[in-house]
């Protein structure tokens, strides 16, 4: 039996959206539907005036990942790794529906963003599919149930959502399980700028927000997504549940912060 895919769609500027079997993803300058149990919405930022509201839909079945264009202009699918018979490239244009392949797939919108300047360039969608098979030898099995998965998206090692899911989760890593509550923003700005001397624009609250939103749905899966539905309690609940998470499924790792440590004193040997 075909092992069911699991979905990762990323792009510049984007969110992490990751999407099982009986769930759809809707993206577009400003979709017109409205987000609903197995349904995403994406609006597209930086999009182009002429860029129509609805793109493009993807749907992912038990078995097949299907993309249907909707957009009034064209865009170029590219499958790179595990097409039949190779690489393949297809325009999509209205109404058309292709079947995605295994591996990874780049959609690339033609002139679909405007830069501040209001010069047009083609906007990369990346599409990523895996079938991840719970029985297979040597992998663990996954916590939370057969909804959880330990294999299939992964952060960006070294990159900005990595720093910060390794600050969120460092409590838990570091075995202190009964920690009061999760790092705040500025705790984790302070302990990214320590391991790597700069933090990006994580002095900027939100930015950190952002980040922890990717992750969350890169732990959790769209349809569980605590951001994505509303809960009793301060926010700082959830927040905890993501950096749990976050440490369960091994998004980051004891090595992963031990090594930054080391590489924070190789930088400063100073006491």
């Amino acid at each position: 039996m075909t092992a069911e895919p699991l979905v990762t769609v990323q792009g510049a500027g984007l969110p992490v959206v990751v999407l099982r079997p009986g769930e759809t993803l809707l993206f577009g300058r400003a979709p017109q539907a409205s987000p609903a149990p197995g349904r995403v919405v994406l609006a597209l930022p930086d999009c182009a005036p002429h860029v129509s509201r609805d793109l493009g839909e993807l749907v992912v079945g038990t078995g097949t990942v299907t993309l249907r264009w909707l957009g009034a202009g064209e865009a170029q699918l590219s499958s790179l790794f595990d097409a039949p018979g190779g690489a393949r490239r297809v325009t999509m244009t209205r109404s058309m529906t292709a079947l995605l392949d295994d591996g990874e797939n780049q959609l690339m919108v033609l002139l679909g963003r405007q830069d501040p300047d209001g010069r047009l360039t083609d906007r990369l969608l990346a599409i990523d599919i895996v079938r991840p098979r719970p029985d297979e030898p040597g992998r663990p099995a996954a916590p939370g149930g057969s909804d959880a998965t330990t294999e299939g998206p992964r952060l960006e090692r070294f990159g900005r959502d990595w720093f910060v899911a390794l600050a969120l989760t460092e409590p838990w890593l570091t075995g202190q399980d009964d920690y009061p509550r999760p790092p705040s923003n500025r705790e984790i700005h302070e302990r990214i700028l320590h391991w790597r001397g700069h933090a990006w624009n994580l002095h900027r609250p939100q930015r950190v927000d952002e980040a922890i939103r990717t992750i969350s749905a890169l732990a959790f899966g769209v349809r569980n997504d605590p951001y994505g539905s509303e809960h009793p309690g301060r926010l700082q609940n959830v927040r905890f549940m993501v950096a749990r998470r976050a440490a369960e499924l091994r998004l980051v790792t004891q090595a992963d912060l031990a090594e930054v440590e080391r590489a924070a004193r190789d930088r400063d040997p100073s006491p």
